[in-house]
């Protein structure tokens, strides 16, 4: 049994740790993939050719490189596969998030209709793009390869095109007049959101866990909190400056930040 340890450098998030199992599922030759996603490590327990291994995480563009390769006992593995009762529980927590992602997504999304922030509109869609990963995460336990790349695809263009369109509408609103955000309902919205969202890290913390996927969540929730924190400002500054123009910008930064995770899903389509 061969242990090898790759240093991803573009592995950041949930989406790139996806990105790897849906490319290294297929290989029969491997028993065992564990992530460090703060040390952007990989850990590959297999039986085959590191070679061919490589090769395939080569093709994902994500900068990896062989910084280890050694023989260990096929017992160690046993070592260091979780227990059930560990993976009901993060499961558990993971629902949760979900869930409350993907409610904040609607709230957000017709709040920010209703009171004509793009800021709102936008974060609204971040949640999604969360809420879809963490789905996928979920979806990931059972599954064949090809539903799983269906539906990555399916999202990741759905998310692609409101982002788009967002991105459009934000254009529009600059050239354009239009009747300034209600800032109230952007920073009470926004509040709620954060609250949501601390209280999300707050699980992620309390489970103590050291899996790549609760890791991820921490970095996605964790990015979440300095959105809603830009959204708050950006209501206050309406506010302050009798201008639209603070909700507009971050409204622009929030949907850019959606197009890119939405390019992230699709790559595990590929």
């Amino acid at each position: 049994m061969e242990k090898c340890v790759y240093k991803i450098s573009k592995m950041d998030c949930a989406s790139e740790e996806q990105m790897i199992k849906m490319k290294l599922e297929p290989l029969k030759e491997i028993k065992l993939i564990e992530f460090e996603i703060p040390n952007r490590q990989l850990i590959v327990y297999h039986s085959g050719i590191t070679e061919n291994i490589t090769s395939e995480l080569d093709s994902l563009n994500l900068n990896s490189i062989l910084i280890s390769s050694e023989t260990v006992n096929d017992f160690s593995i046993k070592d260091l596969v979780s227990s059930n009762e560990v993976i009901v529980r993060e499961k558990k927590i993971l629902w949760t998030i979900f869930i409350i992602n993907f409610s904040f997504f609607a709230v957000e999304l017709t709040a920010g209709l209703i009171s004509n922030s793009m800021g709102l509109v936008a974060d609204s869609l971040d949640m999604l793009a969360d809420a879809i990963v963490y789905a996928l995460a979920l979806y990931a336990v059972g599954g064949t390869i090809i539903t799983k790349k269906r539906i990555a695809k399916f999202a990741g263009y759905f998310q692609i095109i409101l982002a788009i369109i967002g991105f459009s509408e934000v254009i529009r609103r600059f050239i354009g007049v239009e009747k300034m955000p209600d800032f109230e309902v952007m920073i009470i919205i926004s509040l709620f959101a954060l609250a949501a969202n601390i209280f999300c890290l707050y699980l992620l913390q309390k489970g103590k866990s050291k899996e790549a996927h609760m890791q991820a969540s921490m970095i996605f929730t964790s990015n979440d909190i300095i959105i809603n924190t830009g959204v708050i400002t950006a209501g206050l500054l309406v506010n302050w400056l009798n201008s639209s123009y603070p909700d507009l910008i971050i409204g622009a930064i929030v949907f850019i930040i959606v197009a890119r995770g939405a390019y992230r899903i699709l790559q595990l389509a590929k």
